[in-house]
C-alpha cells in the first residue's frame, strides 16, 4: 500500500506536468481517491473535520453567500446563494432555500475537510470510498470569520492520521428483462399520482432507472440526441423559461431552479456560465437521453433523463414546477417542438 508521503510526491510530480488538471481527474489517473490526495496536504492547506456533519450543515448559513458544488463523474453543478432551512429526519436532510436547494443522504458523508487552496477556502465532504459528495466554497461576499469559527468548532483532534477509504461493492447486474413483469410495471407507471412514486415503482420491480424508462408504456418515454438536448437548452434560454436541473451522487442531490442564459461548448464540456449558476456537462460521456412523461394528479410531468455508458444517471431536467401546480405548457411545447423538428 502506498504511503502518504509517496503519494504526496507522486501528486506533486503530476501537478508539475499537468498544472490545469482537476484533483478528481488527477486522483483517477493516479489510481487513488480524491480524499486520499487531499489527505496528503493535512497540516498544510487541509484540516480534517469531525463530528456530526448534520449539525455542521445547520450552521453553514452563518457563512452567508457561498457556492455549493455537487457533482458526479459527468456533471458539475455549482449554485451560489445562502444555505437556508436546513433540517434532518434521521440521516436524510434538506436545504430548502430559493438558491441552495439540496437533498442530503448523510450515511454517505464519511470524511470532511477544510481546504485553503491559494486563499480559496472551502468545506469538502467525501464518501467512504473517497469520492466527493458535496463542497461549499466561500465567495467574496462570504463571512470569513464565521468560516474560521465553524472550522475550529469541528476540527479533528488528530490532524496527522492518514485516512482509510473503503470501496463500495460493484453495481449489481441488470435484472433479465424476461424476469420483469412489464405489464405490471407499465400499469404502475400509468397509475402514478406523483413523480416521486417512480422510485418506489423501480424498487418494487427491482429495476434501475434507465431499465425502467426503456420499458415505459408506449408514448411515455422516447430517446433524443445530444443535439436535440442542446436545442432544448438553447430554446429555453431564448424564451426565458425557468427550468430545474438536478445533479446527484449517492450522498447529495443539488437542484437549480431558474433560467439558463449563457450556454458555451468548450471541448467535451457543455456549459451554463451564468452569474449564480454554472453547469459543466461532459457531453461526450452521455450515452442516452430520454424524454419521459409521468402522470401526476396535476397532469403530465415532462422530464429529460441523461445516462452514461454504465447506466448511471448523469442529470435530470424539468420545467420549473411545484407540487399542486400543473407543468408549464411552454416547457412541454419546447420539448415537443424539438422532437418534431
Amino acid at each position: 500500500m502506498i504511503t502518504t508521503q509517496a503519494l504526496k510526491e507522486r501528486w506533486d510530480a503530476f501537478k508539475e506536468e499537468n498544472p490545469k488538471s482537476r484533483i478528481r481527474d488527477a486522483a483517477k489517473q493516479l489510481g487513488v481517491s480524491e480524499a486520499d490526495l487531499l489527505a496528503t496536504q493535512l497540516g498544510e492547506t487541509v484540516q480534517r473535520l469531525e463530528g456530526d456533519f448534520r449539525e455542521l450543515l445547520k450552521e453553514v448559513s452563518t457563512l452567508g453567500y457561498v457556492m455549493a458544488l455537487t457533482r458526479n463523474d459527468n456533471i458539475v453543478h455549482e449554485r451560489k446563494g445562502v444555505y437556508e432551512n436546513v433540517s434532518f429526519n434521521g440521516q436524510v436532510g434538506l436545504a430548502l432555500g430559493p438558491d441552495i436547494d439540496l437533498r442530503l443522504f448523510m450515511s454517505r458523508w464519511h470524511f470532511g475537510f477544510a481546504v485553503d487552496e491559494n486563499g480559496r477556502k472551502s468545506l469538502q465532504f467525501f464518501d467512504q470510498d473517497g469520492t466527493a459528495v458535496h463542497k461549499i466554497y466561500l465567495t467574496d461576499k462570504s463571512d470569513v470569520a464565521a468560516y474560521e469559527t465553524l472550522v475550529q468548532k469541528y476540527l479533528a483532534d488528530d490532524q496527522s492520521e492518514a485516512i482509510v477509504t473503503l470501496p463500495y461493492p460493484e453495481k449489481e447486474a441488470e435484472l433479465d428483462s424476461e424476469a420483469v413483469d412489464i405489464q405490471a410495471f407499465q400499469n404502475g407507471w400509468l397509475a402514478m399520482q406523483d413523480t416521486h412514486e417512480f422510485f418506489g415503482l423501480l424498487r418494487k420491480h427491482k429495476l434501475d432507472r434507465e431499465q425502467g424508462i426503456r420499458i415505459a408504456p408506449v408514448g411515455y418515454a422516447e430517446q433524443i440526441s445530444v443535439d436535440q438536448f442542446k436545442r432544448i437548452f438553447e430554446t429555453v434560454a431564448q424564451r426565458d423559461l425557468p427550468i430545474m436541473i438536478f445533479a446527484s451522487n449517492p450522498g447529495c442531490i443539488q437542484i437549480h431552479t431558474g433560467l439558463v442564459k449563457k450556454l458555451v461548448s468548450m471541448g467535451p464540456w457543455y456549459n451554463v456560465l451564468d452569474p449564480e449558476f454554472n453547469m459543466h456537462l461532459r457531453e461526450d460521456q452521455i450515452n442516452t437521453i430520454w424524454v419521459t412523461r409521468k402522470p401526476t394528479k396535476d397532469g403530465i410531468v415532462t422530464g429529460l433523463d441523461l445516462f452514461d455508458k454504465e447506466g448511471n444517471n448523469i442529470a435530470l431536467i424539468f420545467g420549473k414546477r411545484k407540487p399542486g401546480i400543473p407543468e408549464m405548457q411552454e416547457w412541454q411545447d419546447v420539448v415537443n417542438e424539438v422532437i418534431a423538428a
